[in-house]
């Protein structure tokens, strides 16, 4: 939903530095990042487009850039296996933060209205070890951007494009440190509109919402560097779109987002945006999509996600969720989530754990793989219901 991030507004701090800066590169930083939280707390939404109802979606051109919007994201996230059976989980997303709303015409190649971000990780659960990379660009200079025909979005050599192949699909690449990937992802669903027609609702308050839309199911095949070696690899991933001018309520600290791939061909998105008080936000919610492409949007209360375990992270000494069991009655499943490797913590300009899992099915349910994202964390998290 973010994620990453996901359903919300996200990388307005860095924009200042951009102003100033062509470009940056960055591995985790070593002081304690900022939580999500702080980065979307006052924010300026003045000017901007917001989502207020639902709208009728264009595709490709949606897959393009919506500029009057504040903020807007592409996100893939995957779990493939080599042909030796070594798995890996795979994070690329690229953020796109407007810094006017009523841009004036750029006089110089050096000038920019927007400033982009792009995180990218790499989850060798073989090899046990979890790579995670940032960068940071202004527009300027042709360094970052996103548009074209075909689509093309980039940051330096990052980029995520369109490769004109059917069905439609796009080439992914990025990389740092001896860890990188080139994939091609191929749709095997068509666009499936989250929430109510493609809005998204982020709190009862007018406006607070998003466009959000996903394939959930595209074939991926390519090579994955990591640890000295080149590896051929295949399996599935997950692409989520989402632009808005919305932000965290007062009473809300972050949001758990799951991304999951069964074994029968159905696919699982479920958002749950948390409040101070522990409690969910109602307007929470998620979407199920039949191995046909059909989809229905799943309420709050339809669903049961209990925490079973917790993982603390050495680095940053903080405690998120590390076990799940999610049920959702009227669709028959009861699965059990569990990540692949309990450290996929990115340590950025802000802080987030995002990685790969596992998906065991209890009695009938099918098991899978996926990803989830939880942000917002920064104390001691208990088992509770959901």
């Amino acid at each position: 939903m973010n994620p990453v991030l996901r359903c919300l507004s996200c990388i307005v701090l860095p924009a200042v530095l951009l102003l100033l800066l062509p470009s940056c590169r960055r591995a985790p930083p070593e002081k304690t990042p900022l939580t999500v939280a702080e980065i979307l707390s006052g924010v300026p939404a003045e000017g901007y487009a917001r989502a207020l109802a639902p709208r009728k979606f264009d595709f490709p051109a949606d897959h393009g850039p919506h500029p009057g919007f504040r903020n807007e994201w592409w996100y893939f996230t995957g779990n493939l296996s080599a042909d030796d059976g070594r798995r890996f989980g795979y994070q690329l997303t690229f953020f796109r933060t407007s810094l006017s709303p009523n841009p004036r015409p750029r006089q110089s190649r050096w000038g920019a209205s927007e400033v982009y971000m792009a995180h990218f990780a790499l989850t060798d659960v073989s090899g046990k070890r979890f790579h995670a990379a940032e960068r940071f660009s202004r527009e300027a200079l042709g360094l970052a951007g996103a548009g074209g025909v075909p689509l093309r979005v980039w940051v330096e050599d990052w980029e995520a494009r369109v490769t004109g192949e059917k069905p439609w699909g796009m080439r992914l690449s990025a990389g740092m440190d001896g860890t990188s990937i080139d994939l091609r992802v191929r749709s095997v669903v068509p666009p499936v509109l989250n929430g109510e027609g493609g809005l998204s609702r982020k709190s009862s308050l007018e406006g607070n919402a998003s466009y959000y839309y996903s394939i959930p199911r595209m074939e991926t095949a390519g090579t994955i560097r990591a640890g000295g070696r080149a590896y051929r690899v295949s399996g599935l991933s997950w692409f989520d779109r989402e632009w808005s001018t919305s932000a965290l309520e007062k009473n809300q600290v972050g949001w758990d987002w799951f991304a999951l791939h069964l074994e029968d061909g159905r696919s699982v998105m479920l958002y749950r945006l948390r409040k101070r008080d522990g409690s969910i936000d109602p307007v929470s919610s998620g979407t199920l999509t039949l191995a046909d492409g059909s989809a229905r949007s799943l309420s709050a209360d339809e669903v049961n996600l209990d925490i079973l375990g917790s993982w603390r992270s050495s680095a940053t000494d903080v405690r998120y969720p590390a076990r799940w069991r999610l049920r959702i009655p009227g669709e028959g499943l009861d699965l059990e989530i569990l990540p692949l490797l309990p450290d996929q913590e990115l340590r950025m300009t802000f802080r987030y754990w995002e990685g790969a899992v596992a998906v065991k099915g209890r009695g009938a349910s099918p098991g899978g793989y996926g990803y989830v994202e939880l942000t917002g964390y920064g104390g001691p998290v208990r088992p509770e219901g959901g």
